[in-house]
């Protein structure tokens, strides 16, 4: 079984199985993917990732605002806590820090000082909820991870999605009760230092996903993404390990319900009975 960790149903290709996201998730499951994590980038978008889980009980949402998501008034503590709380979300975020395009286009996305108070406001309601945080950073990493010590509850800890960082900054994380999420990217031919991370970070502390529908991974790469795709993204990283693709599944599985514990009781009952007998939920 694999799970495809991040994942933006809502914003899946509409030429990728004629426009029908049930057919794009059951093409996923075909592939054993049975669980799937839908990733606001504002909480406008909560309410519609609400509507496809409801309609698929394999699928779960975070609520949250991205740090490049430009809007016209920022959302106060409050009101993420009420988003996520309404719509039953396993997690906050996507959230974070990305000062890639500060420099060059200075205009057209939120200011350093926008985005860490955005970000320091959506770690205080993961706190406040007892929710892990899912972090998108980008040339951010000092900041970053000040914020983490900051706020964040090793015991709950959250997950660094789409990671492009070097290894001593995925180590500094895991240390901070973090897990690594590779995606599409490590496939990529030029990306041998993030398989080098994919080698090094710990096992028990490894995530799949697609971020899809960006990221591509190897054969697919320039295609709109999807999530039957995270078997190609867990398949580059067992190469890289060396170890079987059943083991890589079976321990990221594990460490995505260790990790999104609400999303436990959603999963498929022999998950459940296998989560409980390795006392992880």
């Amino acid at each position: 079984m694999f799970v495809d960790s991040h994942c933006h149903l809502d914003r899946l290709d509409p030429a990728s199985h004629d426009g029908d996201l049930a057919a794009a998730l059951e093409a996923a499951r075909a592939r054993n993917v049975r669980q799937f994590l839908a990733i606001a980038v504002t909480l406008e978008d909560v309410p519609t990732l609400a509507e496809i889980s409801r309609a698929h009980d394999d699928v779960v949402i975070s609520a949250g605002i991205h740090p490049l998501q430009s809007l016209e008034a920022e959302p106060d503590v409050a009101a993420i806590i009420e988003a996520a709380e309404r719509f039953g979300a396993v997690a906050i975020g996507e959230c974070g820090l990305d000062y890639h395009y500060l420099d060059k286009s200075p205009d057209s996305v939120p200011s350093r000082e926008v985005q860490l108070e955005r970000f320091r406001r959506q770690l205080i309601a993961a706190r406040e909820l007892e929710l892990p945080v899912i972090i998108h950073t980008r040339e951010a990493r000092e900041d970053t991870l000040a914020l983490i010590r900051e706020h964040v509850d090793p015991a709950v800890g959250g997950v660094l999605h789409c990671f492009t960082e070097d290894l001593d900054m995925a180590r500094e994380a895991v240390r901070h009760g973090f897990y690594i999420s590779l995606s599409g990217i490590v496939t990529f031919r030029n990306a041998e230092s993030l398989r080098e991370v994919a080698r090094r970070v710990p096992l028990d502390r490894l995530l799949i996903e697609t971020d899809s529908p960006y990221l591509a991974p190897v054969p697919h790469r320039g295609k709109p993404n999807e999530p039957a795709w995270v078997v190609e993204v867990a398949e580059c990283i067992a190469e890289a390990r060396g170890i079987s693709i059943e083991e890589l599944a079976a321990q990221t599985t594990a460490n995505f319900y260790h990790l999104f514990r609400a999303a436990a009781p959603e999963a498929p009952a022999s998950v459940r009975d296998a989560l409980s007998r390795a006392g992880l939920v």
